[in-house]
């Protein structure tokens, strides 16, 4: 692109320009330029964002565990099939809607979109802790959802539009990071929240998602003059608007979006693995006992509160340690994922920016592979956290940046349309393995089903298995073989070998990987060489 060519507005650039420049044509600013640069409506949209992730994932990090856990302890007492269900509709709603209320945002305002997404979550939240049931929360979920749709475009719409192409990748990273202090302080307050009663989970994050109704005060749409001017322009001329749905679908059938779109939802597959599926494996599997051994007296005990210091508290509130001291719970190995993107992900922005965008994608998608067999061949917690650790290396190098190449494919006007349309992404993968995922992992890892399939050898009739209650199983046959919970650990994962779950994951991450290599180094280069295809 030559001096002049970037004058131009962003309206004159053809999608298929914006592939050609990438990255690397325009000079990138350095680490602390970069971060110096964004402004302050970057800021409020990412202090929004952490707010709706904190809420967010306050709820989905201990979704898992809130559908196995029994009836008598409050959880919802389901199957891991019962749960892929309901997963697979939140995220339809979740990530399919976007395909539309993208165009609401630009043609309507984003401020408003933010605003009612916020009371729809206020609501689902409310939903979910008034009716302790099934029902009441797949209906909360879904509620849920339809505002997460909503606020997705609005907030990533405003982004795209306050920074540009010198400091777009710190920009995704920076804000992929205030994300994730969202992500990270999330499960902390359910770990904390769940130990008292679960309803407390759900009742904390509806209080906390109305923190942004006061950022929302202090919010400005960038660029609110120009889309109020093209709709007085186009009010005077006469011409009619297309309906939403066409315009919409035009944009998403043009090759080079779709076909990305579509490889890259295999990530999404993968992603959505690690945090429906991995706690369940962790709190079935994984002895985090070694973690506990070496953190040593930073972590106090249980039986001597009073004693403990300051130190010792926070290290165990943290870590979030299990009433019996013993045993990091699953919410707080995987806050491990968020931990790190928050310390980290400016520094894994600023070396994206140094490669090809989709060079980095593929790359990080690869990690993420490798991360689910480290964290699925082991029932060691520091294997388990190492895999997380190299996930979230995968995530910071990839989903960003994801993120930031829809953005730069998308005309001036339509930003909020794109990152719309880039939702059907982590909805065609996060659906497919909400179901596929769960009902798998009931296939081939549960420790519940494999513990009634003991229960039958052992001698009880499927009478007396009826009456077991979901979530009990494991305890009953502690029972009946009178052996410790980590020795029967062992002898059902050495006799089903529930790490073959893992190895069908990666297969979807080798293929996802192989298809984003394809995709960069042909598709690419291809709408480069011929830029009136695009």
């Amino acid at each position: 692109m030559s001096e002049n060519d970037q004058d131009l507005p962003q309206e004159s650039i053809g999608p298929a320009q914006v592939v050609q420049e990438d990255n690397l044509d325009v000079k990138q600013l350095g680490l602390f330029s970069s971060i110096a640069s964004l402004g302050y409506v970057f800021w409020i949209v990412g202090l929004m964002e952490m707010v709706e992730r904190l809420a967010f994932y306050g709820t989905r990090s201990v979704a898992t565990l809130y559908g196995k856990d029994p009836v008598s302890k409050g959880g919802l007492g389901v199957t891991p099939a019962e749960m892929g269900i309901l997963f697979f509709w939140w995220m339809i709603f979740q990530s399919w809607v976007p395909v539309f209320t993208g165009g609401v945002a630009d043609r309507y305002g984003y401020k408003q979109a933010i605003f009612l997404s916020t009371v729809l979550k206020i609501c689902g939240y409310l939903i979910m802790s008034a009716f302790p049931t099934y029902g009441g929360f797949f209906a909360g979920a879904l509620v849920l959802a339809l505002g997460t749709a909503i606020f997705k475009p609005g907030i990533q719409g405003t982004l795209v539009k306050c920074t540009n192409r010198q400091n777009s990748s710190m920009a995704w990273g920076v804000f992929y990071q205030t994300v994730n202090i969202g992500a990270f302080l999330g499960p902390l307050l359910a770990g904390y929240m769940r130990k008292m009663e679960w309803r407390y989970v759900f009742l904390a994050c509806a209080g906390i998602i109305c923190l942004n109704f006061l950022l929302l005060l202090t919010y400005r749409e960038p660029g609110i003059e120009d889309r109020l001017a093209r709709e007085e322009a186009r009010k005077k001329s006469g011409v009619k608007q297309r309906p939403m749905i066409f315009d919409t679908l035009g944009e998403l059938l043009k090759p080079h979006l779709f076909l990305f779109v579509a490889i890259f939802s295999g990530f999404y597959f993968m992603f959505y693995s690690l945090f429906d599926v991995l706690p369940n494996y962790i709190d079935d599997w994984v002895n985090s006992s070694d973690v506990v051994a070496s953190a040593g007296s930073l972590v106090h005990k249980p039986d001597s509160p009073v004693e403990a210091t300051l130190i010792q508290k926070i290290a165990g509130f943290v870590m979030i340690v299990d009433k019996k001291g013993e045993q990091i719970q699953a919410e707080g190995i995987m806050n491990v994922n968020a931990g790190m993107i928050m310390l980290t992900c400016f520094f894994f922005g600023y070396l994206s920016s140094r490669v090809r965008i989709t060079s980095s994608i593929w790359f990080g998608t690869g990690l993420a592979t490798l991360a689910l067999l480290i964290c699925g061949t082991s029932t060691s917690g520091w294997m388990c956290i190492g895999g997380i650790m190299c996930f979230s290396a995968g995530e910071m190098l990839s989903s960003p940046k994801f993120s930031e190449f829809v953005g730069n494919l998308a005309p001036a006007d339509k930003k909020g349309t794109y990152l719309g349309l880039c939702q059907i992404a982590p909805g065609i993968g996060a659906a497919m393995e909400g179901y596929l995922g769960l009902t798998l992992y009931g296939k081939l890892a549960s420790k519940e089903a494999f513990a009634r399939q003991m229960l039958a050898e052992k001698g009880l009739s499927p009478e007396q298995i009826q009456e077991v209650k979901v979530g009990e199983a494991f305890d009953k046959l502690v029972s009946v073989l009178n052996q410790s919970p980590h020795d029967v650990t062992q002898m059902l994962w050495q006799m089903h070998h529930p790490e073959r779950f893992w190895y069908v994951m990666a297969s979807v991450g080798i293929l996802t990987t192989m298809g984003l290599i394809w995709y960069g180094n042909w598709v690419y280069d291809y709408l480069k060489r011929n830029p009136q295809k695009g």
